[in-house]
Parts: structure tokens; C-alpha cells; sequence
């Protein structure tokens, strides 16, 4: 986000949810809250996941569709029904409850912007995604998204046929790389294993060799790529081993920093803990997608992000009844 040397004047809006993350969880919850007639802003910061890949599969009815036009028709719909969409960075989340006239704590949040910007919020929706860390290998980060893929279910359809390697990370990693080497055997009859010097076991090689999954051990020094596409793997001593695709199991590691600032209850696996609907420990305060589950797909996130939305609703719904049952006995507007 671009920031100005002059300091802003901060403001303050005052709203039932903020949606920290515009992706395909945060637009889904915007879309259906908006619809339930809720005062609602999205906050985004313009930086989604998966803004390298070219396209987007597995979402029924949108299946191959770019993910930038996914999340620009989804920033239509919802702005169809009011929802406000401010492009911008939260610095912080600061819950500060208020008291209402008849003694009933009412939630409340402030959401600071980078830009000095104050949202004043009953409740909050985190879905800030995550990001993946790939191994420091010259190439694989600038093919990332292309031909340097993560997910067999998202890119194996497209890749089948070819010969398509599989990368090693590290040996915390090995046994995730291996069950990917196992998936991505079902595209294609020429899979590589690149053990990057990884140990593999002797049980391990036996499964490999099994389904004819090739295996190379040296430590893997460069992608090799001509014309923009990947030709092929340079390991140590120079050889290249021709491939035209690449899988590699990155370490996901959450964006969940205004979760654990706001003291949300976070898993032995090292992911925020939220319950069926999205809920954190911390009343008032919802996550969904990747922020909180590293294998939620675009539709995955969507629909928990959908999830969310009616919980909070809900929520709303229920925190307004004591001060509805107050007014209407002091015959003020309910």
C-alpha cells in the first residue's frame, strides 16, 4: 500500500463487521452479510495468494477462471449491496466494549489502518490468508504459480502427460513430499522424485520404484528455464533432468498476527483454533481460510468464509435482543 509523508487525519466509521482479507473467504462472508443488511467493509490489502497462477480450478461453475476476475466479480456483487471496500493494510485490532444505557456490554473493535484510517467495528472477520515459504533454490520462486506448482488437485489435470518432477524441501518435509510424488503418479506415467539431499528410506525407495517413480538424490542447483517455461531440473555436477513441470510442498506459515495480538487460542499445530463456524476464543472475533486452515482451497474458503458470516449474523442478532427487550419496555424505538 502506497502511504503518503504527510500524516492523515484519522477517522472513524463505525460498522457491524470488518473483514480484514478480500479474497475469496472475506468477499463470500461480505456477500452474504450485505445481503442480510448489515454495515459491512472490506479491507484488503490488493495482495492475494494466488495472484501468480493463470487460472483458477476446482470451483464448480468457475473452473479455469482467472483468480484476479473471480475476486473482481465478487468485489462487484458485494458492493451491489452496500458492502464498502477500502484498499488499505491493518496495523492493529483493539477490542474496547462499550456499555449501553441499560447496562448491557455491547462488543466493540478498533481497526487502525496503516494509513491512520479508524474503523470502529461490533465484530471482526480475519481472513488474511497465508503465505508459502519454497525452498531457496535459484528459480523456483520466480516460477512459482506457473510451471513451479504446490497443489496436484489444483494443477494436475493441466500438468498430466508430462514429465513432471517433484521437489524436496527439507527432510522435516519428506514425508509430505513423498505422499505428493504418490497424488501426482495418478497425472502422469513420468514422475521424478528430486530427494534434494534428503535420506530416504530403504521402505521408501521399495514404494517409489513400486509405481515407477524415478528418484534422483543429488542435491537439486537451479531450475532451468528457456523461452519463459521450465525445461528441466540442474543438480549437482551439472547434469539437467528434463521436466516441463515442478511440484514442491512449501511450509505454510499463517498470516495470523492480529489474531494472536487479540489473544486467540492457538493450536499444538501452530494454526489459530476456530470452531465449525469460525469462531475464535476471543467474543467477537471470527477467522476463516487460509489464515486459519492451511488446505482450504479458493472454494473451501469461500464457503467457510460463508459459514462465518451467518454465525456473526447471528451473533448480532442476539446481542441486540437485551436492548430491544429495554426499549420496548420504556416504549423507545426498537
Amino acid at each position: 500500500m502506497r502511504t503518503n509523508d504527510t500524516p492523515k487525519t484519522p477517522t472513524t466509521h463505525s460498522h457491524d463487521v470488518v473483514i480484514v482479507g478480500g479474497g475469496a473467504a472475506g468477499l463470500s462472508a461480505a456477500l452474504v452479510l450485505g445481503r442480510a443488511r448489515r454495515r459491512v467493509v472490506v479491507v484488503d490489502a490488493g495482495q492475494p495468494r494466488n495472484a501468480p497462477a493463470a487460472h483458477m480450478q476446482g470451483f464448480l461453475g468457475s473452473d479455469g477462471l482467472a483468480p484476479a476476475e473471480l475476486l473482481a466479480r465478487g468485489r462487484a456483487e458485494v458492493t451491489g449491496y452496500g458492502v464498502e471496500q477500502v484498499a488499505g493494510t491493518v496495523a492493529s485490532i483493539t477490542r474496547c466494549d462499550t456499555t449501553t444505557a441499560s447496562a448491557h456490554s455491547l462488543l466493540r473493535f478498533q481497526v487502525a489502518l496503516v494509513d491512520g484510517t479508524t474503523l470502529e467495528t461490533r465484530t471482526v472477520l480475519v481472513t488474511t490468508g497465508l503465505r508459502d515459504r519454497v525452498p531457496d533454490i535459484p528459480g523456483v520462486r520466480e516460477r512459482w504459480g506457473r510451471d513451479l506448482l504446490h497443489c496436484p488437485y489444483c494443477h494436475g489435470y493441466e500438468v498430466a502427460d508430462q514429465p513432471v518432477g517433484v521437489l524436496a524441501g527439507d527432510q522435516a518435509t519428506t514425508a509430505e513430499t513423498l505422499a505428493h510424488a504418490h497424488l501426482i503418479r495418478l497425472w502422469s506415467d513420468d514422475v521424478v522424485l528430486f530427494a534434494n539431499g534428503a535420506t530416504l528410506t530403504a521402505s521408501q525407495r521399495e514404494q517409489l520404484v513400486a509405481r515407477a517413480i524415478g528418484i534422483v538424490d543429488e542435491p537439486v542447483v537451479s531450475l532451468a528455464v528457456d523461452d519463459n517455461h521450465l525445461t528441466g531440473v540442474v543438480v549437482a555436477g551439472g547434469r539437467i533432468v528434463p521436466r516441463t513441470a515442478m511440484f514442491v510442498r512449501p511450509q505454510f506459515v499463517p498470516n495470523d498476527t492480529l489474531l494472536i495480538d487479540l489473544g486467540c487460542t492457538v493450536r499444538d499445530t501452530g494454526w489459530v483454533h476456530v470452531d465449525a463456524t469460525g469462531a475464535t476464543n476471543v467474543p467477537g472475533v471470527w477467522a476463516a481460510g487460509n489464515a486459519t486452515n492451511p488446505r482450504a482451497q479458493v472454494i473451501t474458503a469461500a464457503g467457510e468464509g460463508s459459514a462465518a458470516a451467518i454465525a456473526i449474523n447471528n451473533s448480532l442478532v442476539e446481542e441486540d435482543l437485551p436492548t430491544a427487550v429495554t426499549n420496548f419496555r420504556h416504549g423507545l424505538p426498537v
